[in-house]
């Protein structure tokens, strides 16, 4: 199974590319990782914003690609279960499960339709920066939980 992680917009802080720099190589160690970034839409409102930015995003899919939309309304998973998840989908035979992280204002309705399900990080709010990083870090727990390494607690 390969995995991909699509956000909107560059990544800015330096300690947020620090994170992501180590869970991206950890994650790799396990499953063929791509990180791709959508570029963010500027100088309009939101609804225009989604909307153009989702474009972006749908065109990069491959035909067949599972999408999972990180979303602070969707679904809420322990490491545990998130790790099992992952297994599924490995031995299930999905090709491609890709994670995007939307822009500032979330996602447009042509996204969330194609979208395979939603998941949340947590009941708390993040900024879509935050949330790179820690989604790897989840990935790469997941991993660990899968081949009953000692990283989960």
């Amino acid at each position: 199974m390969k995995l991909r992680v699509l956000w909107v917009g560059k990544t800015q802080e330096e300690w947020v590319r620090r994170g992501i720099d180590e869970y991206s190589g950890r994650v790799r160690r396990y499953l063929a990782l791509e990180i791709s970034e959508v570029r963010e839409e500027k100088g309009t409102v939101a609804e225009q914003m989604r909307l153009k930015e989702g474009e972006r995003l749908l065109k990069t899919l491959s035909k067949g690609a599972r999408l999972i939309l990180l979303d602070e309304a969707g679904e809420q998973f322990t490491s545990t279960g998130f790790a099992a998840f992952l297994g599924r989908e490995r031995d299930h035979g999905t090709q491609e499960l890709v994670f995007a992280v939307g822009g500032a204002y979330g996602f447009d309705d042509a996204v969330r339709k194609a979208a395979y399900r939603t998941m949340s990080l947590s009941k708390m709010t993040f900024t879509h920066q935050m949330v790179r990083p820690f989604l790897l870090e989840q990935i790469y727990r997941g991993l660990t939980i899968l081949n009953n390494e000692s990283y989960h607690h």
